[in-house]
């Protein structure tokens, strides 16, 4: 699987994951639970409950839906709290990595230099991860909180994990996958960079080696202007040595006076 496909199948994994954790972030019926409909009686009652993390409702059996809404943030429960924080984180950080990994992706024609599209690709296939584990992280939060309501003796109403857990826990493996095969392609491209880096400094050690350097040429050049300045001077050598030798009898004569008295 060559880099660009790698690239393609991150991108539809991450987007296939990213929107089911949004979805399940908007869904109901996080936990449900039904009374009633145990036979024993001619007439009887059955009522459904879910709840989800923006509200909590009932339905009985002539299909009347009572619902109560959440009010402000700092009045719910702290694990619907926790919950919302890290699934609206996720997904603001899967949004982040979606546009890095865009710039990065060799089918597209922004991002500047093939250096910097790596890095983003890069940075991009890490927020992948971190949404997906951000969000895998609340859905287990959420899971805890209501099986140990369902194995507490002291809760008479038992409720069960509802279909946006297992939506999400989904997504959050499509998504984690989907960065996983950005890194990839990351660590193939820059593997291809360090093999020719390689091959580049071997070849240029060796016509390096191959071919003379340039102190061998400067050193040749000089050796060669000394032995052309020694045989000049060899070849005026005779004229030279004769002005020096009349300058230096010139200068060690003795002073003759001026004035001289003739006999």
């Amino acid at each position: 699987m060559n880099i660009r496909t790698l690239q393609i199948w991150g991108f539809l994994q991450t987007m296939l994951g990213w929107t089911f954790i949004a979805c399940s972030l908007a869904m109901e019926g996080w936990k449900v639970a039904a009374t009633g409909g145990q036979g024993g009686s001619a007439v009887f009652t059955v009522a459904w409950y879910w709840s989800s993390l923006w509200r909590a409702c009932s339905t009985d059996s002539n299909a009347v839906s009572n619902c109560y809404d959440f009010p402000v943030l700092w009045s719910v429960e702290y694990h619907v709290q926790i919950v919302r924080a890290l699934l609206m984180s996720g997904v603001a950080i899967g949004v982040l990595g979606f546009i890095l990994s865009m710039v990065g992706m060799e089918c597209t024609y922004i991002g500047g230099k093939e250096k910097e599209k790596n890095r983003a690709m890069f940075i991009g296939s890490l927020c992948h991860n971190t949404s997906g584990l951000l969000a895998a992280a609340g859905y287990a939060v959420y899971a805890w909180h209501v099986s140990t309501e369902y194995f507490n003796p002291a809760f008479e109403l038992k409720y069960d994990l509802g279909t946006p857990l297992f939506l999400g826990w989904v997504g959050c493996v499509f998504q984690i996958t989907g960065g996983l095969f950005y890194l990839v392609s990351v660590f193939r491209l820059w593997s291809l960079e360090d093999s020719t880096r390689y091959l580049m400094d071997a070849e240029e050690s060796k016509t390096l080696r191959s071919t003379p350097t340039n102190l061998s040429v400067i050193s040749e050049l000089s050796s060669k202007s000394k032995v052309s300045t020694v045989s000049d001077l060899c070849l005026h050598s005779p004229s030279t040595v004769s002005k020096i030798s009349h300058k230096t009898q010139t200068l060690l004569a003795p002073d003759v006076p001026l004035n001289v008295v003739t006999e």
